[in-house]
């Protein structure tokens, strides 16, 4: 009997210990110190999603793991490559295609330089990691805000593969596939490809076409040399397009010069962003092209590990969209070209000792890249009456015209605008080393460097052919007083013989009619004032000249600090201080503009009669060297680097069935490359600094063998400590636009039996929390006066099961419950007073069907 209740026990304990093993959490790897680690072990705040949680959350793009990690965020504007990544709050780079993110994107270790080279569909995912904060000590280019590292799956000497086809709502279909496979004892093969292709969920009006569609294809091919054990050598080869009518802006609030743009015959949507319905001449296109090649080599030293990653990278990227987001042809074309040639190298060494007191790794990192950008913008048909609506019915502009002598209808007339070309040579090179001291068996100290030099030398040259924008008012307001002036005095400034005769017997009465049409020219009561708002698109300054060099050379010195402790082997803590670099960004549009301290906006005057200088322009060093333009006015020519730190303290706990990462935090970036839209174009300023003191968490729990829940959150207080020279006035100690204070996701995935098959059933829920429209206050205020908002709750959910045959089928949801918000406000172009923004995608679902082989 004893023994029969001692196999019980034993049994039963069997079973226990069963039970406990099954419910354990797996392990995740991390290489976001550039070292194979631990999810648990790193000291750095990183967030890690699998590839199980790709696959069941159907995640397809880059823009969709914000719902995964709070911590991320993305807003997409006007096109598809228009697309900004924050992270903690922090992020920039679109609109300009001169301006770098400050987050860094990494895919397979190689550097992506712009957006349009990062929102590519990805095939074969193996994990995304998310890496908060500064990275510039291990990063070499461009990290000032955080990373996202993206790896996918090396090719295998086991031949396996898969195909999976999706059919879903708005005629969604998306292929793909992959194999891989030995072609030799010592060489493995990739090969996979990708379709994505959707009817848009919108329509122009105008034109009867669907926007926002999905039409998308990719190609990936690899080999995998392995000639003995010391050595790999992996190579990569990767070529896609997008070719897609994107996107809708909605409007918000239609303002007083919507009854302009009816006289001038068009038509405006309803303020209702989510019909998903606009008027607009001509349907937005994007077209892009990504192609690259990779090669890394890892060779195994014996002490150390010595890694190379050589890549070059090619990205093309052409859109037209109608500016004025309405039917009648206020602009024109707006056809924008970018092209980027980008190489890239890294080398760096790292240790291999397992039983050494101090871990070291030593690099460098090269970087070169051309950046070619061209962009025409012109007025359409309907921009003259526009033009005469919202100035009072067209007596001014056609006084103006009968005034300078051109025909009737000349300004504001169709074709007129702007051809720019701008070109940007960048080189950067850094190294940078680590050393992990191993202070006892449970304390670490690291001790991080990373030095840096970046040149940039920018060429841009721009044509105006708009006659308005070209007439310099304020000697215009001067003739036209001064004739006004002599006419009272019985004086016919056009005649000679009356004119002559009056300035030489009444010279002193002459100087003071002079010093009068100065005073009204240069102030309110210039008779052409009123035009001075409509002159878009004034004679550009190119560079560089006498005065601007149009180059940029810094430096920077980068460094962490971290002290990491084992409180026992499922709790470790640690504290950090880390430094982050950015390099300053040329500002690559027509809205460049030369510094104040380059140039006074101001006009010379010269009286009409006897040619003499009645006003003197303001000396500058622009004046000065006779670079003066008719309208010139002052801005950025580039915004200088961010410089940015973090305090941080930590703690990862992982149990048997339950762990937690935590972080607290204190992050600024002082310098931080702010450009925002102000109606007529983009204002690239440096905010002085902007911090966000915030705490982050996630949680994961498996409660059962089936059943895995993970909660995470990020709260953040961010602010604006000193930005005096916004476009919007000074805004400091104000709440930076589009920051949410809170966001959280709740994810659950359960694994059951479905008729004899292995299932799931998995929903991601995530909270975005309010936050202010634009940094403009204007804006921010009108936008919320018309009742809308930026928060947002958004469930996805999927159900899935595998068949006995290894097919796997998946029925999917995303934005489930059809939440529906603004991702941008902003200020309609040239339409004072309105508001546009841009909506969120509806709900989309659709079912998956996987082959393994």
């Amino acid at each position: 009997m004893g023994a029969i209740v001692a196999g019980a026990g034993l049994s039963a304990s069997a079973q226990e210990n069963a039970e406990v093993e099954n419910r354990r959490l797996d392990t995740i790897t991390v290489t976001s110190t550039k070292r194979e680690q631990t999810l648990q072990d790193v000291p750095v705040a990183v967030s890690v999603v699998s590839e199980d949680a790709i696959e069941k959350a159907q995640i397809m793009d880059i823009n969709d793991l914000q719902t995964l990690v709070p911590s991320l965020a993305f807003q997409q504007s006007q096109n598809s490559s228009n697309t900004t990544f924050s992270i903690r709050g922090f992020g920039n780079g679109a609109n300009n295609v001169g301006i770098e993110p400050s987050v860094g994107v990494f895919i397979d270790g190689v550097y992506r330089s712009r957006a349009a080279a990062q929102i590519s569909d990805l095939p074969n995912l193996q994990r995304v990691e998310v890496l908060r904060g500064p990275q510039s000590t291990l990063f070499g280019k461009n990290a000032s805000a955080g990373v996202i590292s993206i790896v996918t799956r090396e090719p295998q000497f086991e031949s396996q593969g898969s195909v999976e086809g999706t059919v879903g709502n708005y005629n969604s279909v998306r292929l793909r596939g992959d194999v891989t496979g030995p072609l030799s004892e010592t060489v493995a093969f990739s090969l996979a490809a990708n379709m994505n292709t959707r009817d848009g969920y919108g329509e122009n009006l105008v034109t009867g076409s669907k926007l926002n569609d999905r039409d998308r294809w990719g190609v990936r091919g690899e080999l995998l040399f392995v000639p003995n054990d010391d050595l790999k050598i992996r190579l990569i080869a990767d070529y896609d397009e997008i070719d897609e009518l994107c996107c809708i802006s909605g409007n918000l609030v239609n303002g007083p010069t919507a009854g302009a743009i009816a006289v001038s015959g068009g038509q405006l949507v309803p303020e209702d962003p989510f019909s998903y319905d606009t008027f607009v001449n001509f349907d937005p296109t994007n077209e892009l092209e990504n192609s690259g090649i990779s090669l890394q080599v890892d060779y195994d030293l014996g002490f150390a590990n010595l890694t190379s990653i050589s890549a070059q990278r090619s990205s093309e990227d052409l859109s037209n969209i109608d500016g004025d987001f309405t039917s009648t042809s206020l602009l024109g074309q707006n056809i924008v070209f970018r092209d980027i040639d980008t190489f890239t190298q890294e080398l760096r060494l790292t240790s291999t000792a397992t039983d050494s007191k101090v871990d070291w790794m030593v690099g460098a990192y090269y970087f070169d890249e051309t950046v070619d950008s061209a962009n025409d913008l012109t007025f359409g048909d309907g921009f003259r009456p526009f033009l005469d609506a919202v100035t009072g019915g067209g007596a001014a502009l056609a006084g103006l015209e009968g005034f300078v002598g051109v025909p009737a209808g000349t300004l504001g007339a169709a074709g007129q605008g702007m051809s720019d070309v701008f070109l940007q040579d960048n080189t950067a090179w850094s190294v940078f080393g680590t050393l992990d001291i191993h202070l006892s068996d449970r304390l670490t100290a690291t001790v991080g460097i990373n030095y840096t030099e970046d040149e940039k030398d920018a060429i841009g040259e721009a044509l105006s052919t708009d006659v308005l924008s070209g007439l310099d008012l304020v000697q215009l307001g001067y003739t036209a007083t001064l004739a006004s002036l002599l006419q009272q005095n019985g004086v016919n400034i056009s005649d000679p013989t009356s004119v002559g005769p009056f300035i030489q017997n009444n010279p002193a009465v002459y100087a003071q009619l002079q010093q009068a049409a100065v005073g009204v020219a240069q102030g309110a009561q210039n008779p052409f004032g009123v035009l001075a708002p409509i002159q878009f698109v004034p004679p550009f300054l190119n560079y560089p000249n006498a005065i601007e060099s149009g180059s940029t050379s810094d430096s920077d010195t980068s460094y962490t600090l971290r002290l990491a402790y084992d409180v026992s082997d499922n709790i470790n803590v640690y504290g950090s201080y880390a430094t982050g670099f950015k390099s300053s960004s040329w500002n690559l549009s027509r809205n460049s503009l030369p510094f104040a301290e380059d140039y006074t906006p101001s006009s010379t005057i010269v009286d009409p009669v006897t040619q003499q200088v009645v006003f003197q322009a303001v000396s500058s060093p622009i004046t000065d060297a006779g670079l003066n333009l008719p309208n010139l006015t002052t801005g950025t020519r580039f915004a200088g680097p961010e410089e940015a730190e973090v305090f941080e303290l930590g703690v990862k706990a992982k149990f048997e069935n339950f762990a937690i990462n935590l972080a607290v935090f204190d992050q600024t970036i002082e310098g931080f490359q702010s450009n925002v839209f102000i109606g007529a174009g983009f204002a690239l300023s440096n905010a002085g600094k902007q911090s966000s003191e915030g705490i982050e968490f996630d949680a994961t729990w498996r409660p059962t063998e089936a059943l895995t829940l993970t909660f995470a959150g990020t709260f953040l207080d961010p602010i604006y400590d000193s930005f005096p020279n916004s476009p919007s006035g000074d805004l400091s100690g104000t709440r930076p636009s589009g920051i949410p204070k809170t966001n959280t996701s709740l994810n659950g995935n359960y694994d059951f039996e479905f008729a004899g098959m292995d299932a799931f059933v998995r929903a991601d829920w995530a909270r975005t929390s309010d936050s202010p429209w634009a940094d403009d206050p204007n804006t921010d205020t009108a936008v919320r006066a018309a009742g809308y908002k930026r928060s947002s709750d958004v469930v996805s959910a999927s159900f899935g099961f595998v068949t006995d045959n290894d097919i796997a089928i998946t029925l999917w949801a995303r934005n489930l419950l059809d939440e529906q918000y603004n991702m941008i406000a902003f200020p309609t172009t040239v339409q004072t007073g309105s508001f546009n923004g841009w909506p969120n995608q509806p709900r989309t679902y659709g079912i998956s069907v996987r082959k393994n082989f």
